[in-house]
């Protein structure tokens, strides 16, 4: 039967009910206004007539295809910006913003690019556009919403010998392991172990925020991250150090990472998550600067290829590898890469650390001059 508009008791908003072509709705128009409503209810019905026959690829939008991505738990950083002063949106959701999929070509997303960040380098332009960009058109292909295709990214400039000299972020470059160890080393156990995990995995910090004891097989030196930033999941490698220390993480259960007052930690759209306030205390405490969440990824891939490790090899462990094959084996232990991930070194000064033994005595623990606590502080004299 075609759609109705009907009146749910103690309800003001006007609901849709009906089915429409095998399709049954019932849901609010979000209004109680008799006539906003009735466009709405023959917008629905059209659009529901209209994807019986043609299929959903020819009415998904973007709006849809970016909700559905989200209801993933994926990162909204680059897609959605909301600022907190005046409520502004930015990002891809307000650029693309009723567009359908079908009608988005490539020429579309280097517009949306060169419109959003004028002037701003290839890095930046990957980083937050045309990465998020694809994730959510590579989750929008697997719900069968749009093709499956190929988007290319800016290239990098070939034959020049101009070097852009840029302000150096901390983040941004690698560190030695002995500096890691030192910096990580007057943390708070829980932030500690954290900060240690990256180190050894070369995860994006929002993976590991997200990550949950389930995902983890110590046995098989192996984890799964669900929803990575490409939006596909991968397997990850775990490094025998790492495997010291984590059963008692993985038998808390739930997330496998939380803060010393045991809550999980949280993405922040504006940077640092909720790691920002350790690693500022740490830089206090340690007068090391160029450590920031981002910095063991970096460390990682760069000491791989410093041990010699096959940069395909180095790829998929860091998660660039995109290849159909590297995919299916998601759930699948690959020993090339858990050897090659064992190359990474471990200082003694990172080995001794108390936690290392016992991490369940110690996470909720905090470090030296945090707040008013001072589980951590040095007896004196």
């Amino acid at each position: 039967m075609p759609l109705k508009l009907v009146k749910r008791s103690g309800r003001d908003a006007w609901y849709l009910r009906g089915t429409v072509a095998g399709v049954s709705v019932f849901e609010s128009t979000g209004t109680s206004d008799r006539e906003i409503a009735e466009a709405l209810r023959i917008k629905t019905e059209s659009r529901l007539e209209h994807e019986a026959v043609h299929g959903k690829k020819s009415t998904a939008t973007f709006d849809e295809a970016m909700e559905s991505y989200k209801d993933t738990g994926a990162p909204m950083r680059f897609i959605l910006d909301v600022r907190k002063t005046d409520g502004h949106a930015s990002g891809l959701a307000v650029y693309f913003r009723g567009r359908k999929l079908k009608d988005i070509r490539q020429e579309d997303l280097d517009a949306a690019a060169k419109e959003m960040y004028p002037g701003a380098s290839r890095e930046t332009l990957v980083r937050q556009v045309y990465t998020p960009f694809i994730a959510i058109w590579n989750h929008a292909a697997k719900k069968q919403w749009a093709d499956v295709r190929v988007w290319e990214r800016p290239r990098k400039a070939r034959g020049t010998n101009v070097t852009q000299i840029r302000s150096s972020r901390s983040g941004t470059n690698p560190v030695s392991y002995d500096r890691a160890a030192s910096f990580i080393s007057v943390m708070s156990p829980a932030p500690a172990m954290l900060m240690a995990f990256l180190f050894y995995t070369g995860m994006r910090p929002i993976e590991a925020f997200a990550l949950l004891a389930e995902d983890v097989n110590l046995e098989k030196r192996w984890l799964v991250v669900r929803s990575s930033k490409t939006g596909e999941p991968r397997g990850v490698p775990i490094h025998d150090f790492l495997a010291e220390w984590l059963p008692d993480l993985v038998e808390r259960g739930g997330h496998l990472f939380r803060g010393p007052r045991g809550e999980p930690y949280a993405a922040i759209q504006d940077g640092g998550g909720g790691l920002k306030t350790a690693i500022n205390g740490a830089r206090k405490r340690s007068s090391i600067k160029d450590v920031s969440p981002y910095t063991g990824r970096h460390t990682v891939s760069t000491q791989l290829v410093i041990n010699g490790i096959h940069p395909h090899i180095k790829d998929q462990i860091l998660g660039h590898a995109a290849d159909s094959m590297s995919r299916h084996y998601t759930h699948v232990p690959q020993q090339p890469l858990i050897e090659a991930i064992n190359t990474l070194p471990v200082p003694a000064g990172l080995r001794a650390l108390p936690w290392v033994s016992d991490p369940k005595v110690w996470w909720g623990k905090l470090a030296e001059g945090t707040g008013k606590r001072t589980d951590l502080q040095k007896k004196k004299a």
